[in-house]
């Protein structure tokens, strides 16, 4: 196991009842779905994360800002570990593009009863910890 644990911060991006959701490539998590988000920089505010990952992954500026939760994630197999800070932020106008293409497949927004699968290890485990998002969407 890396002996070193990382700080992702994931910005759960609400419109219309629906969330925005990308299918990952390229890294750990290959090919499952999550939110838009990024490793917190030395330095830098949660917020400032949430809004800088979220315009470079996506193209969309987020506002509204609020914390949500953290997870604990250990992703065995790719030998990393993660506390996910989650955030929910709000988007009035813009469609997301695919910013970073050798990162992300494909954005889209999803239902929270109609999810993708298979979800990415943080999404799923902030589900199990916290089902009041459901409140959020």
């Amino acid at each position: 196991m890396n002996k070193e644990v990382r700080v992702g911060v994931a910005t759960v991006i609400i419109r219309d009842g629906c969330i925005l959701l990308g299918e990952r490539i390229g890294s750990h998590g290959s090919h499952t779905w999550a939110t838009p988000g990024g490793h917190l920089e030395l330095g830098e505010s949660i917020e400032e994360c949430a809004q800088r990952e979220a315009l470079e992954e996506t193209g969309l500026v987020v506002d509204s800002i609020t914390k949500l939760g953290f997870t604990n994630d250990i992703f065995e197999k790719e030998n990393k570990h993660y506390v996910t800070l989650f955030v929910v932020a709000s988007c009035k106008a813009g469609e997301p593009r695919v910013a970073e293409p050798d990162k992300c497949k494909q954005w889209k927004w999803c239902r929270l009863d109609e999810l993708p699968h298979p979800l990415f290890l943080p999404l799923i485990n902030l589900l199990e910890e916290n089902p009041s998002l459901k409140g959020f969407a």
